[in-house]
């Protein structure tokens, strides 16, 4: 038997539901910017906005600032089949099934 109060919580999921809540909360959601809150490679991070949130419905799209093709940030369009509040509710179950601190990732901004 677990421990856990709860339900576990998929780790593959929870990193979709993550970056998804991070694109929404950080200023300037750019892949260092990612890479710095979740302590994750720069592939990891690609391969879940490129491959993971479509299969949700999310919608990422990547604004371009500068002349380089890197320069710029992701902007969340949609949260697609992804339950906006749950995430925002659950933020510390999904920082755990993660093994991340949940001191280390912004709170919700207030709506």
């Amino acid at each position: 038997m677990s421990d856990s109060s709860g339900p576990l919580l998929n780790p593959t999921i929870c990193r979709r539901l993550l970056i998804t809540y991070l694109i929404e909360q950080l200023p300037k959601p750019n892949n260092p910017a990612l890479e710095e809150v979740t302590g994750w490679p720069r592939r990891t991070v690609q391969d879940i906005i490129a491959k993971g949130l479509p299969g949700h419905g999310t919608q990422v799209v990547f604004v371009q600032e500068g002349v380089r093709n890197n320069d710029g940030y992701y902007r969340l369009e949609s949260w697609g089949s992804i339950d906006r509040a749950w995430v925002h509710g659950n933020l510390p179950s999904i920082c755990e099934a993660l093994e991340l601190a949940p001191e280390h990732i912004p709170a919700p901004a207030p709506v």
